[in-house]
C-alpha cells in the first residue's frame, strides 16, 4: 500500500500499486499456449484416424465391440504366417472355409520351405512322445504338429516339448462313425492354415517312425503320389456295406475301401475339408456297421483324383492275429528279431517303380513299448 497526496491537502487517496507483469501480456501468453495445445491434438487425431480408420456401427452394438489398441498393416507376412494359436474360436463351418482359400498363382512370391504337417488323432495323451521329440530333434522349420484329443483332455506338457500348445479345438470322434472322418477333416484345416504346411499325415498315439526324419521327408517330398490305401473288397466287409441309396454320387463299382492312415498333399487336403458332394451320402447311409473311416476318403479321392494316388499306406500294421483290431505291441514284443521281420521282404512301387521301403510308421505300439524303443531306436530307426 501507498499514500498518494492529492492537491487537496485535506484528502488522501489510498492506491495499490501493481508490481506484475501486464494484464494483457499474460492474457496473450494464455492463448498462445491453448493455440499451440489444439493444433497438437488435432494433427494426431488426423493421424489416427488415416491408420486405425474409422468404424460406423449401431448404438446396439458399440457395447459389444472391442477396438484393439493397433492393427497389423497389409502385407504379406499376415498371409503367411501360420497362427500363432491354435486353439481358436472357428466353429467346423467357419474353420473349413477359411481353410479352403488356395492360392491361384503356384508361384510364391516368398521363400517358402515346404513342411510336414503330423496330425495326432489321440484320445488323451502321447505315451511314445520321447520317441517322436528324438525324432523331430534338430528338424525345426520342416514340420508342424497338430493333436486332436477328446475335448475334455488337458496336455501337462512344459514349454520344450514339441507339442507344446499343439491342441487344436476339438469334438468327440467315435470309432467308426462320421464325427471320425469329422476329426480328420478338422486336422486337416487346421493344417491348412499353415500355408508353408505342404504334406500331411494322419497318426494314432501308437503310431511310431520307422525311419529317421530325413528319409521320411525326402521319401513324402519326392513322390509324385499321395499314399491312400485304396482297394476293391468285394467280400462282405467292403461291398457288402454299400448302401444303394448312395447313388448316383456313388456307384457300387466306385466304393473303395482303405486303412484310415495316410498321407496326402496340399490339393488332396484342400478337396477333403471343401467336398459337400460326397460327404452328405456318407454321413447318412454309412451308418453303423459300415465303419465309414475306412470308406469315405478312399470311394472320394478315387473318384476325384485316382491318378495322384499311390494306392497303399505308409503306415504298417499286423491284421495277422485277426479280429476287429490290429496286433498290438508291448514291451517283450520289441527286439531286433521284432523290426527285422517288419523290414524284410516289403515289396511295392515307389513313383512307379520296385522298392523295398514301402513304410515309413507303424502301429499299433502300447506304452510300455516305449523304454525298448527308445533302446533300439539309434540302431533300428536310425535317430
Amino acid at each position: 500500500m501507498a499514500t498518494q497526496e492529492g492537491k487537496d491537502p485535506g484528502i488522501v487517496t489510498t492506491v495499490r500499486l501493481n508490481q506484475n507483469r501486464p494484464l494483457p501480456l499474460r492474457l496473450l501468453q494464455f492463448c498462445l499456449i491453448f493455440l499451440v495445445l489444439g493444433l497438437g491434438i488435432s494433427i494426431v487425431s488426423v493421424n489416427m484416424i488415416r491408420f486405425f480408420g474409422v468404424h460406423t456401427v449401431g448404438p446396439a452394438a458399440r457395447s459389444n465391440i472391442i477396438f484393439p489398441c493397433f492393427e497389423e498393416s497389409d502385407s504379406i507376412e499376415k498371409w503367411i504366417r501360420p497362427p500363432s494359436n491354435l486353439m481358436h474360436k472357428m466353429n467346423d463351418i467357419e474353420l473349413f472355409w477359411r481353410a479352403s482359400f488356395v492360392p491361384r498363382i503356384n508361384q510364391y512370391p516368398i521363400k517358402r520351405v515346404p513342411k510336414i504337417a503330423f496330425m495326432f488323432l489321440t484320445k488323451g495323451p502321447l505315451p511314445l512322445a520321447p520317441l517322436w521329440e528324438r525324432f523331430f530333434k534338430g528338424h525345426e522349420g520342416l514340420y508342424s504338429i497338430y493333436v486332436h484329443s477328446l475335448p475334455s483332455y488337458v496336455a501337462d506338457l512344459t514349454q520344450f516339448s514339441v507339442f507344446y500348445k499343439r491342441q487344436i479345438p476339438s469334438q468327440v470322434a467315435e470309432w467308426g462313425m462320421m464325427s471320425m472322418c469329422d476329426a480328420e477333416r478338422r486336422l486337416l484345416a487346421n493344417a491348412l492354415l499353415d500355408i508353408s504346411n505342404e504334406w500331411f499325415i494322419l497318426l494314432s498315439e501308437s503310431c511310431i517312425p520307422l525311419h529317421n526324419f530325413g528319409i521320411i521327408y525326402r521319401y513324402i517330398s519326392k513322390s509324385r503320389y499321395s499314399f491312400m490305401g485304396v482297394f476293391d473288397d468285394p467280400g462282405l466287409y467292403g461291398r457288402g456295406r454299400y448302401n444303394w441309396n448312395m447313388q448316383p454320387e456313388v456307384t457300387l463299382e466306385q466304393w473303395r475301401k482303405g486303412s484310415q492312415w495316410f498321407e496326402v498333399d496340399r490339393k488332396l487336403a484342400v478337396s477333403v475339408i471343401e467336398d459337400s458332394t460326397y460327404y452328405p451320402k456318407f454321413k447318412d447311409f454309412c451308418q453303423p456297421g459300415c465303419y465309414v473311416d475306412e470308406h469315405y476318403f478312399p470311394t472320394m479321392l478315387s473318384i476325384q483324383f485316382p491318378h495322384l494316388l499311390a494306392n497303399r499306406s505308409v503306415t504298417w500294421t499286423d491284421w495277422s492275429r485277426g479280429g476287429a483290431h490290429p496286433a498290438t505291441f508291448g514291451n517283450s514284443d520289441i527286439t531286433d528279431e521284432f523290426f527285422k521281420r517288419m523290414f524284410e521282404g516289403q515289396s511295392c512301387l515307389y513313383n512307379n517303380q520296385p522298392d523295398n521301403v514301402c513304410f515309413l510308421f507303424a502301429r499299433k505300439f502300447a506304452p510300455s513299448a516305449l523304454e525298448p524303443l527308445l533302446d533300439l531306436s539309434p540302431k533300428v530307426l536310425g535317430f
